[in-house]
């Protein structure tokens, strides 16, 4: 396969989800999106054998059309900078 023509968009979001998702929604005609500052919080409770309450489930804002790839930290507290999709 050649890739004659590869077209890339990056943006910095400071952490918004709503940018996030717009971008997602209406940048299709883009092969690679580069997020800057992605939102990174906790999206909701998973349950837990050892957590009646939970466990926390940690992540960034998620569209069916595209994938995400993002480098993890194993601190919960230390979200990622940069998320490709």
């Amino acid at each position: 396969m050649i890739v004659r023509k590869l077209r890339i968009f990056s943006q910095n979001v400071h952490k918004n989800s709503l940018i996030l998702n717009t971008i997602l929604e209406t940048q299709n005609h883009f092969d690679i999106i580069l997020i800057q500052e992605p939102p990174w919080s906790e999206i909701r409770k998973v349950p837990s054998y050892s957590n009646c309450d939970g466990e926390p489930l940690v992540g960034t804002c998620h569209h069916p059309n595209w994938t995400t790839f993002a480098r993890l930290s194993p601190n919960i507290n230390d979200s990622p900078r940069v998320i490709i999709y």
